[in-house]
């Protein structure tokens, strides 16, 4: 663990971008968990005289057209937006990393049947994929979930499947073979860790995508409903505005959305190089 920590460190003193990105990935994950104490004010409680009001210091980020404070519902929305991610890409990776190892290691008519039907979902716009999808199956978050898994789904069964079936016959693969292992164990316990380091890069760019993906469907009204705070609905809310010189309704979600994106992004290079165990020599 220790040696992990040292590693961890170097890689970050050696790449500042990736510093950033993690402590702005780690302060999002932290705002998210503690959203209901850091909350000043009830996200959705409305107070009408007080509606449209500018950055001030009893609101931090100003107030909505119903006068709910933004910042609280900015707070909210990185809860929800995190959770709906990250509940979409763990779904998806486990599945998608099981399968496309399965394939890649087996070989044969299966594995090409799965590579010709990931082609094919991957042919079509992954976001109208997404869109139909989820007006198919109702605008509840866990639609969104379902929807958002199963397009990133693809992206996962190709990556362990182009990764298994070039270790397959590598040498400590022969040996786990020559020793008894089965053909599971062999996959679940040795090609499935190996290719980890190579797919964090890929888990780190769809969290980004997932959460620009529900963002996008709440904008369009496809996915989760008002009031409910969600960064997506909050721009499309205050988008009305901009005319009238009310910015601060979609330059603060907007700003949100940008810089978690952007850290996620940010974030797959340096996971790469503290997880692959080569960095370390």
């Amino acid at each position: 663990m220790s040696a992990t920590l040292r590693h961890m460190g170097w890689v970050l003193r050696g790449n500042p971008v990736t510093a950033i990105a993690t402590l702005g990935a780690l302060t999002l994950v932290a705002v998210a968990v503690f959203a209901p104490w850091l909350m000043p004010h009830d996200p959705v409680a409305s107070n009408v005289p007080n509606a449209l009001k500018p950055p001030s210091a009893a609101h931090w980020a100003g107030t909505d057209q119903l006068g709910r404070d933004i910042f609280s519902r900015l707070i909210a929305a990185t809860r929800l937006d995190l959770t709906i991610a990250a509940s979409a890409v763990g779904l998806s990776f486990v599945v998608g990393a099981v399968i496309g190892a399965l394939c890649g290691y087996a070989g044969g008519l299966a594995d090409r049947w799965v590579g010709r039907l990931v082609d094919v979902v991957m042919a079509f716009p992954l976001f109208v994929l997404a869109m139909a999808l989820v007006a198919a199956l109702g605008n509840r978050v866990e639609n969104i979930i379902i929807a958002t898994a199963l397009i990133n789904l693809p992206f996962y069964i190709r990556f362990a499947r182009a990764e298994v079936n070039v270790r397959r016959h590598a040498g400590w693969v022969e040996a786990a073979r020559a020793g008894g292992e089965s053909h599971l164990s062999i996959v679940v316990f040795y090609l499935l860790p190996n290719i980890l380091p190579a797919m964090a890069v890929q888990i780190s760019l769809n969290l980004g995508w997932a959460i620009l993906n529900a963002a996008g469907l709440s904008f369009l009204g496809l996915g989760v409903q008002a009031p409910t705070p969600e960064w997506g609905i909050m721009v499309a809310e205050g988008a009305r505005f901009i005319s009238t010189g009310q910015w601060w309704l979609v330059a603060f979600p907007g700003l949100a959305l940008m810089l978690a994106v952007l850290c996620f992004n940010l974030l797959g290079d340096g996971l790469r190089d503290i997880l692959d165990p080569r960095m370390r020599t």
